[in-house]
């Protein structure tokens, strides 16, 4: 008797060339696999290590969602060690060692923000012209006219007949007060969501959606703001890609006031975390917690290869939903368990209380 072939979970012949083999090999039964299913990354766990390391230890076909927040490149504790090459190529092969843990259908939401004091050796070192922080009113063409009545003055000559500085005829003539200092890089804004979309198209994902987190306005990360006319940091963006396979729909999933508020809505409002005392770059748990609830459904598992304090844990908990969280610094696996910890603790609270309040229990 010849056993059946193995059901593939997706029209392997509808989807591009490229994707056929590969779609073909990873949609296989786990009897095939040479690994077994208990050397896998177990649900419900932190990891202490490298994501690129880790990643291929998730049984595939078996996430449902892996919902991320990278490094930003902006020289946190964490990513200080990183060239922008080895940032880059972090993301990307993160993104790529996605594709055969994800299920057939499911997705990958990546929250991510444009590096705004990307330093650019090619960029020009020229300030505009801050007219309110000036304090001397003399001008350029006051110099200009300066040196043309005295051809020979030196610029300290000039300054004591102008009554200013020596400082300021250079910087009239040569308008070098530049911010970050006259020989040090200029930084500019680098657009990141191009090269995310490339990463993920390149690993066989197809961009989905994506949303507007709109936060708090973080004011002391934009020292530029007094000498130029760049905007303060106040929104990101999340990227969703989806793995080629079948997705339910289930608008159950939200309330219909769910729906309208959020659900179906392109821009999010969410007040960004208060205090990051024991993590540098917190995400409120409002932001997975809704991605969650509109991809997922109670039992999914839950990936987060850059898990940090463990927010999209604890969102997964609340949720119903099981986890995987991946960190490379021990210290916030700790931190992760520790709210994990928390956070099952206090839905034991919750039962009890239902219980105490349906049968009277004391």
């Amino acid at each position: 008797m010849i056993d059946d072939p193995p059901r593939i979970p997706v029209q392997i012949d509808r989807l591009p060339k490229d994707l056929q083999k590969m779609c073909r090999d990873l949609y296989t039964t786990n009897e095939q696999r040479e690994q077994k299913p208990d050397n896998y990354l177990q649900p419900d766990t932190i990891y202490c290590g490298d994501a690129r390391q880790l990643l291929p230890q998730i049984e595939p076909n078996s996430i449902a969602l892996s919902v991320w927040s990278p490094p930003y490149f902006v020289g946190k504790e964490y990513e200080e060690h990183l060239s922008f090459d080895e940032w880059q190529n972090l993301l990307s092969t993160v993104i790529r060692l996605h594709f055969p843990i994800l299920k057939p259908g499911g997705f990958l939401a990546i929250n991510i923000a444009d590096i705004l004091v990307f330093k650019d050796q090619t960029m020009p070192r020229i300030q505009a012209e801050a007219v309110n922080r000036k304090r001397s009113p003399v001008t350029r063409e006051d110099v200009l006219r300066a040196i043309e009545q005295y051809p020979g003055y030196n610029r300290y000559q000039l300054a004591k007949l102008l009554g200013c500085s020596e400082q300021t005829i250079d910087r009239r003539l040569h308008g070098n007060n530049i911010r970050g200092g006259k020989y040090e890089v200029q930084t500019r804004v680098k657009i990141v969501g191009g090269m995310v979309e490339d990463w993920a198209l390149q690993a066989g994902f197809y961009t989905y959606d994506r949303r507007i987190w709109v936060k708090d306005a973080a004011w002391e990360n934009s020292r530029w703001a007094s000498l130029s006319y760049r905007s303060v940091d106040e929104f990101e963006y999340i990227y969703i890609f989806w793995k080629p396979g079948i997705t339910k729909f289930d608008r159950r999933r939200l309330s219909p006031e769910e729906w309208k508020r959020w659900g179906s809505r392109g821009v999010w409002y969410i007040p960004s975390v208060r205090s990051n005392d024991d993590h540098e770059a917190k995400f409120p748990v409002e932001l997975p917690s809704r991605i969650i609830r509109l991809l997922t459904d109670p039992g999914d598992i839950v990936l987060d290869c850059f898990v940090g304090s463990g927010t999209t844990a604890v969102a997964a908990i609340r949720e119903g939903r099981r986890y995987i969280g991946i960190e490379i610094l021990e210290k916030y696996v700790q931190l992760a368990n520790n709210r994990i910890d928390r956070e099952k603790e206090k839905g034991c609270q919750r039962i009890l209380l239902e219980c105490q309040d349906d049968y009277g229990f004391e």
